[in-house]
Formats: C-alpha cells, structure tokens, sequence
C-alpha cells in the first residue's frame, strides 16, 4: 500500500470528541482522529492507552480509507446486533429501544466491579424485552478464569446464549473452555475477539482449535483488505464488529461485512447508538435491522462543533507521527 507522507496526514487531520449517552470503557465522551483524504475520509481511532505500535494498524486502517478506497461490495446491507453495555437490568428496555429492528443484541457481561448476579439480570432483561426468538450473544472481554467461565456459562445457558466472545484472555484458555463446554454438556458456541485483532498470531486460534465463530475489526488488523485475508485465512464462521467508531469508521466495517463471501451471523456493527453525536447527521445506524452500505463524508459545521480542544489536537498529531514510525513500508 503506498502511503501518504506523515505531513500530508497531518495536513488532512480532524479531530472530534463526540459525547456517549452510556459510559463504555470507562469513558463518557470518545475521541477519533479523522483524515480528509484523496479516496474519501479515513478513521484513526485507537483507544487512548494503546501504545504506537498498535495504533500504527490502526492508521494503516485509516490510510487505506482515506487513500486507496474499499473492495468492490457483493451485498448491499448488512444485518446488525445491538449492543447492550453493563448497566443495571432496569435500563435494558431504554438501551435497546435505539435499535430499529435488531433481532440479535450483544450483551456486555464480566464488567470490573459487577458480580455474575448482575450479568444474569441483564441477560434475562434482555431476554424478556427481546422475546423468545431473539438471538443473544455475551461479551465476556477476556474477564474470566476457564472455572468462572464455565460456571457463567452454566447459568447464563438457559437464557438461549448464540455464542459467549472472548470469555478468557489467552488463546490456551479458549481452547480447554470449549473442552469443558463439551465435556459438562453445555452447547454454547466459543468466539473469539481479542485473541484475534490484539495477538501477534491471529492465527493460533485456528491451531489451538480454540473458537467456533471469529470476531473481526476492520482497524484494529490493519484495514478491510487485510481483514477479508484474515477471515479467509483462519477458516471460522466470521462477525464482524466495530470498535466504537464514528460513522466514518463505521463505513470501514460495514464496507469489510459488505465484501465477505459470506455472513452468517449478524455484526456488531449498531455501536453509533451509543453516541449523543456524530460527524454527519445521517448517522451509519440500523434500520429494520440492516445498515445500509455507503460512503461517510463528515459535515464540516459538525466537525468544527465537536472539535478537540487545541491541547487534545496536538496530542493527536503526536500520536499519528508515532504510529506512522511503525507502518510497514
């Protein structure tokens, strides 16, 4: 991929701090660094405590957008979850009241300073405003020990569970979970998320045997391109997911789940609902369950009204010349 220079990049920068109406990762306002570039508007996005290193797949996500454009699609809409993060079992009705149509709902579960009783309130919350056909899915975020795992799980079965993401951290660990599912009777589907966009091997998930469904980020592996060789490459049952992205980095992931061969579950790709603001006011949000597939271009009086404040926009320029340092050449 040829790559813009780190002036032109910094040339073609905005940066927004857009506010959530629900607090997620311990944060209430999401900042991104968003490119103006030749093909159309690239999204760098890392979370703050990623080092450069890390980002740099990110920018390379980014600069693929911004410069090069997306593969040719072979859908036109994709179907969508929501997403439900770790609030109390009361607020589950008011979160997915957001969702226009979703019949699939991602369901945060193992939160720091939450107990299983919690997850298990949420989950039957869901269950109950979503109906019996629904499809549920958890997001354990690597929060569990294998033994807590299978216990969660255990308990959180009934409730018809679609598949449990990233229920432990490392990959050996996915892999003895899905031998003690197995051996215990619990027919619940292992997916793996981090284990993917965060190793240094996607692929020994593949190996180790360790997942039955990947969980895939168009950013954080480096930009849609890479991303279908990942998801051809690793030979499981792929979802594609956001990384609570603006709607320019949303185009990115639907523009990946648009070119797929094929998609058999629906994305996690609703997170915009999480938002109070965005950069266009079209917002890449589902309707009757699908997002449609588009080109994002930011209005300019939205950019300016959800600027970073000058330190922050300094902060992000020094953060894309230290992840440029690691872009391969």
């Amino acid at each position: 991929m040829n790559l813009p220079g780190p002036d032109d990049l910094i040339a073609a920068l905005h940066v927004v701090s857009l506010p959530l109406n629900t607090r997620f990762r311990g944060v209430d306002h999401r900042e991104v660094a968003l490119f103006d570039g030749p093909s159309g508007w690239g999204e760098f996005g890392p979370f703050l405590e990623y080092a450069p290193e890390e980002s740099s797949r990110w920018l390379a996500a980014a600069i693929e957008t911004g410069w090069h454009g997306f593969p040719e699609a072979v859908r036109d809409s994709v179907p969508v979850n929501a997403t439900v993060p770790a609030v109390a079992d009361h607020e589950v009705e008011y979160v997915l009241a957001r969702y226009d149509g979703c019949r699939t709902a991602k369901v945060k579960v193992a939160e720091r300073g939450q107990s299983l009783t919690d997850d298990l309130a949420r989950v039957a919350a869901t269950r109950v405003v979503m109906g019996p056909d629904a499809r549920i899915r958890v997001d354990a975020n690597g929060g569990w020990t294998v033994d807590d795992a299978l216990d969660a799980i255990a308990q959180l079965a009934p409730y018809g569970l679609e598949y449990v993401e990233q229920p432990c951290t490392r990959v050996e660990d996915l892999a003895a979970l899905r031998v003690a599912l197995a051996r215990n009777g619990i027919d619940v589907l292992v997916a793996a998320d981090e284990s993917i966009r965060k190793a240094e091997d996607p692929f020994r998930v593949k190996e180790l045997d360790a997942a039955d469904v990947a969980v895939v980020k168009v950013a954080p592996l480096g930009g849609v391109r890479n991303a279908l060789r990942v998801a051809e490459q690793i030979e499981l049952p792929v979802v594609v997911s956001s990384a609570l992205e603006s709607s320019v980095g949303m185009s990115a992931g639907v523009a990946f789940a648009a070119a797929l061969p094929d998609l058999p579950f629906a994305c996690g790709l609703g997170t915009i609902e999480l938002f109070d603001a965005d950069v266009v006011t079209d917002s890449v949000v589902p309707h009757d369950g699908s997002l449609s597939v588009r080109t994002v271009t930011p209005e300019p009086e939205l950019l300016d009204r959800w600027a970073a404040s000058p330190d922050r926009i300094q902060w992000w320029k020094r953060r894309v010349q230290d992840a440029y340092m690691h872009l391969p050449r």
